[in-house]
């Protein structure tokens, strides 16, 4: 499967991926994660986004920069392709960008109790956050704005290997 920067015109098609990702949320009793809507064009916009083809999108990642670190805002694949190693790939070629471009980790929020989220990443080599950066601490904010329950979230970092 390609990885690679997200075409601007694919980026309208990268909502309906997020959208259904969420569908396993209401079969946890999270429906109203299920039912989120997806993140903005305009935000989309703004951020450093890959995207996995077969060949439309098919899962996607949008990176920020927040205080020396990636910071993976989302990461979607679309059930009809999850469990096939693609989210990890997502996440190993931001780790290449980020290590290339000088940043120190990756870094993300996630549902501490959801099996496939916290979990997962901690697999793939992230860690809790002990104490946040002003950059996380904005991140964690504006997630409890949006109506996320700081309790339930974690914030994992993943110290990257200058060079890889």
């Amino acid at each position: 499967m390609e990885i690679r920067p997200a075409r601007p015109e694919e980026l309208p098609l990268l909502p309906a991926v997020e959208r259904a990702s969420g569908e396993p949320f209401r079969d946890i009793g999270m429906p109203e994660i299920a039912d989120d809507d997806p993140m903005p064009l305009s935000t989309l916009e703004q951020l450093h986004v890959w995207v996995a083809v077969d060949p439309r999108p098919v899962a996607w990642v949008g990176v920020e920069v927040v205080d020396g670190a990636a910071h993976v805002e989302q990461i979607s694949v679309h059930p009809d392709h999850s469990r096939r190693g693609i989210g990890a790939a997502l996440l190993g070629h931001v780790e290449q960008w980020a290590a290339t471009h000088g940043l120190d980790a990756l870094t993300l929020t996630t549902f501490r109790d959801v099996p496939w989220n916290e979990p997962y990443y901690r697999r793939l080599g992230f860690h809790e956050v002990e104490t946040l950066s002003p950059g996380l601490r904005a991140v964690v904010e504006a997630e409890r704005r949006r109506g996320l329950d700081p309790a339930t979230r974690v914030c994992l970092r993943k110290v990257l290997i200058r060079g890889v």
